[in-house]
């Protein structure tokens, strides 16, 4: 399997003064993904976790919500001309009347595209197919303190272990609501990042995440709202700006969408009632 880093020669200039290092660099690859032999879509990934990577993909078309699900996820071999194994060509099986989606033309401009197909067919799509509809009511038991929120960016920072060496990784994880870190991927994709996470929970039987915290390094687009929604995640935050299709689906499903979460400010876009806001609402 592909390296996480790998290492190119670059020249260095500081203050006029011109050096030749190497450098190391996150390592960019394609993934096939087929589904019961078929292709169905292809990404650019950070090589690691490629088959919670695949799981977690088909729990955001909304083709797997379990493990007993999943029959298994094998590499391909004789990938290439040649007949070698690149790592880079997955194949998913699903078990035994899990029924296979048709895998049409439309459905991979769907799936392929970073954020679907946008506009009301997007937010109509997503509704129709999450399992788990979302907890809306005022007296929702998961309930996230801000001073908890504050502290999720320092967290996830501090667990990118391949970021300290390459500074060029997203990452997301996966927090309780009292802040605990339950788990962290990173990927060369943001999008890559949450499958893998959401992945490695389908894996482990934890779906749905109905009482979980998704923190990413960037920006909050339409395709990581969707991958929390189908996910069962009840709240989303964000280093970065979301975007408006993002803040409608939250504001559609009931996701608590929280963007520019830098330290003790925050800009809190949907769901509020899931948050702790007390005396902070209260002073405006």
């Amino acid at each position: 399997m592909g390296r996480v880093t790998e290492r190119r020669r670059v020249i260095r200039i500081r203050d006029g003064a011109v050096s030749t290092r190497p450098d190391t660099l996150v390592a960019e690859e394609p993934l096939e993904i087929r589904l019961g032999g078929k292709p169905l879509a292809i990404t650019m990934r950070t090589p690691g976790d490629d088959f919670a990577l695949a799981a977690g993909f088909l729990v955001s078309e909304g083709v797997l919500a379990s493990a007993d699900e999943l029959a298994n996820i094998v590499y391909c071999a004789g990938a290439t001309e040649d007949g070698s194994n690149t790592y880079n060509v997955v194949d998913v099986r699903l078990a035994d009347g899990v029924p296979v989606p048709d895998i049409t033309l439309e459905r991979n401009v769907y799936t392929t595209s970073s954020c679907g197909l946008c506009g009301k067919a997007s937010l109509d799509a997503v509704r129709t197919t999450a399992r788990w509809p979302l907890d809306t009511s005022p007296d929702t038991p998961v309930r996230i303190e801000l001073a908890t929120l504050a502290a999720l960016p320092d967290r996830l920072r501090a667990a990118q272990r391949v970021f300290e060496r390459t500074g060029g990784l997203h990452a997301a994880a996966l927090f309780t609501a009292d802040g605990e870190l339950l788990d962290v991927r990173e990927d060369v994709g943001r999008h890559n990042a949450v499958d893998k996470v959401v992945g490695r929970a389908l894996q482990q039987g934890r779906l749905p995440l109905s009482s979980c915290v998704l923190m990413v390094s960037g920006r909050a687009s339409f395709e990581l709202a969707q991958k929390a929604v189908m996910a069962g995640i009840p709240v989303l935050a964000a280093v970065s700006a979301p975007s408006s299709l993002a803040v409608d689906l939250a504001a559609e499903t009931g996701l608590t969408l929280v963007g520019f979460l830098r330290g003790t400010s925050m800009n809190v876009y949907a769901g509020e009632h899931r948050l702790a806001l007390g005396a902070a609402a209260a002073s405006g």
